[in-house]
């Protein structure tokens, strides 16, 4: 469907058939070609399939995919607007426009309703269709899905990525009405999902009419009531100039360990005299379009290994290392220009951008992975300082802070903004009080739930403050916050869960005795006393205590726990009890939303 010539058809059914089913196969593809060449296509119906990895790739229709992408040729990423199913969409959009009217009907992946990525879709799509029903399925386990009464949700299909039911109607006028979107949401087991979809059709399902505002055009409800007062704080953009997305490897198996001295070892090897063949035995390497082992080596041997390998924020509270050669990154690596910053002296946020995950913010002073508070979308790095460059004559750091920015909060605080450090607070501020203060507001329940919608498209605000005790208190808060989430202090609220029971110390498989409060590693050892409340603790899209331990499975670490890890583990808990307080304090120092 997706070639418009015999030729594309042809050098397709070359690939994947032998020569006899080939020419039945071309000449199918030849007739359905001339039919979509002349023949009038009034209704297009299909279950496409999903890979963002298309090997769709016709002339015709990378073409007609131009028109989805035009309004977000600015976006660091628009691959996901190559997937399969978009691009039959596409197709079958373009099949009815050419008609004049007809009708569309798709079962499709549900990320394209809500994604900031495909709104330019959204809106070609409203200009075409004036009647687009719109049924969420839900299902999506990559993101762990649950239905508004807490219970479970469970995909139509066995795959992980939820769907949703299109229908969008073109009518047969010389002029078209204005769009109208039509949304609705089916939660819940797999089986009642099947019963409603069997008794109900367009006439009796309750949609919800949306309005799409003009930024976005969302096909999902979003309560925006808040806006104009979201709007009127300054993004972390604005205030951190100077930002990139986390660091990703596309090798972490070679790149990344629990051990330096591992990761050092592999990279030696890389540069001493094995063969590439043994080595790809070795570490499972494999070339590709954009990348080759022995071109990585070449660049390997011109530098020694040791300096290379740093230590690396993979997960939450999950440090490893890594060896972060930009040169070796297959693809280039234009992160360097950020990266380079936090191998010194540093702060920085991780945050998102978009999230259909809990919002999650995590301070971090070291080489950050791009999913670090986030298992399915991408996080950011906002930097705090810049280090000048090597050979250069400027000396020292400076802060990573927007001019103005820093001029309208010192002078609604009244005080004088210095350039490192933290100030006295009663005359001057540092970049590391707003630092603190955002971390402290970024972690008030109320602001994560009153501007929950805004936090799931776009990168966070912090609204200012004027009252200079309020801004001084948050500052404490959030400081707190921070030494504790980069480890350089120890939570002090009760006592560190226990793990006293002999055995091999090996993580087997994970699991949580609520009744009695502990954290299971194998059959007879455990974590004693992890209250429900920590053991379910959140950061972004990761359940702390628990991935922390998943990944860290004999399969996986290849040892059992050492007295660190179990030190460490403990330590993590004791974080994420007084985590838990300090959010609840700082709910109680702002007395009042929005923040004056």
């Amino acid at each position: 469907y997706l070639t418009n010539t015999l030729e594309e058809a042809v050098k397709v059914a070359d690939t994947l058939m032998g020569f006899g089913l080939q020419l039945a196969i071309a000449e199918e593809a030849n007739a359905a070609a001339e039919i979509k060449r002349k023949e009038r296509i009034m209704v297009v119906l299909g279950n496409p399939p999903y890979s963002v990895s298309s090997h769709n790739q016709g002339t015709h229709i990378e073409e007609l995919m131009d028109r989805y992408k035009e309004a977000v040729r600015d976006e660091r990423n628009i691959q996901p607007l190559s997937d399969d199913y978009i691009k039959f969409l596409r197709f079958a959009h373009d099949r009815i426009e050419r008609t004049g009217y007809g009708i569309v009907g798709m079962i499709t992946n549900h990320a394209w309703l809500s994604g900031l990525i495909h709104r330019g879709m959204r809106e070609e799509l409203m200009k075409t269709f004036p009647e687009i029903y719109l049924l969420d399925l839900h299902g999506n386990s990559r993101i762990g899905e649950t239905a508004p009464d807490g219970g479970k949700d469970e995909n139509v299909f066995d795959i992980q990525q939820g769907v949703a039911i299109s229908l969008m109607v073109r009518p047969k006028a010389d002029e078209l009405p204005e769009p109208k979107v039509h949304h609705a949401d089916l939660w819940g087991k797999r089986n009642p999902k099947y019963a409603a979809l069997e008794e109900t059709d367009v006439s009796n399902t309750p949609w919800q009419q949306l309005s799409p505002g003009p930024a976005n055009l969302f096909f999902t409800p979003k309560d925006f009531s808040l806006h104009e007062e979201y709007d009127a704080a300054p993004s972390l953009t604005h205030i951190f100039p100077k930002h990139a997305s986390g660091m990703t490897t596309r090798r972490d198996h070679l790149c990344v360990h629990f051990d330096s001295r591992i990761v050092q070892q592999r990279f030696t090897d890389l540069a001493g005299p094995t063969s590439d063949e043994e080595l790809r035995r070795l570490y499972q390497i494999r070339d590709t379009k954009y990348w080759s082992l022995a071109d990585a080596r070449d660049l390997i041997r011109a530098v020694p290994v040791a300096p290379l390998v740093h230590p690396y924020l993979y997960r939450p509270f999950d440090m490893r290392s890594v060896y972060y050669n930009p040169s070796i990154i297959e693809r280039g690596d234009d992160r360097w220009d950020i990266m380079q910053h936090v191998l010194r002296d540093n702060l920085a946020f991780i945050t998102t951008r978009q999230t259909h995950e809990p919002f999650g913010v995590l301070a971090t002073a070291w080489l950050t992975s791009h999913k670090s508070v986030a298992a399915y979308d991408r996080n950011f790095v906002f930097l705090l300082y810049l280090y000048s460059e090597e050979g250069t004559t400027e000396q020292g750091r400076r802060p990573n802070l927007n001019p103005d920015f820093i001029k309208e909060f010192s002078e609604k605080l009244g005080l004088d903004f210095i350039t490192d450090g933290q100030g006295d607070l009663r005359q001057t501020l540092g970049p590391e009080d707003v630092f603190y203060y955002a971390y402290a507001v970024f972690h008030s329940p109320t602001y994560r739930e009153r501007y929950a919608e805004f936090l799931k498209i776009d990168f966070p605000r912090l609204p200012l403050t004027s009252d200079r005790e309020l801004f001084a208190r948050l500052v404490e808060k959030g400081k707190r916050l921070a030494d504790l989430h980069l480890m350089r202090e120890t939570g002090q609220l009760g006592q560190a869960p226990a793990f006293n029971i002999p055995g091999s110390n090996e993580v087997e498989r994970v699991r949580y005795d609520d009744e009695n409060q502990r954290v299971y590693i194998n059959k007879e050892q455990y974590f004693a006393g992890v209250e429900p409340e920590v053991w379910k603790f959140q950061i972004g899209g990761y359940q702390v205590c628990a991935k922390w331990l998943k990944d860290r499975t004999i399969k996986k670490l290849g040892r059992p726990l050492s007295y660190d890890d179990i030190t460490h583990y403990q330590k993590i808990v004791l974080a994420l009890r007084e985590t838990r307080q300090l959010m609840a304090q700082i709910d109680e120092t702002i007395s009042a939303w929005p923040i004056e």
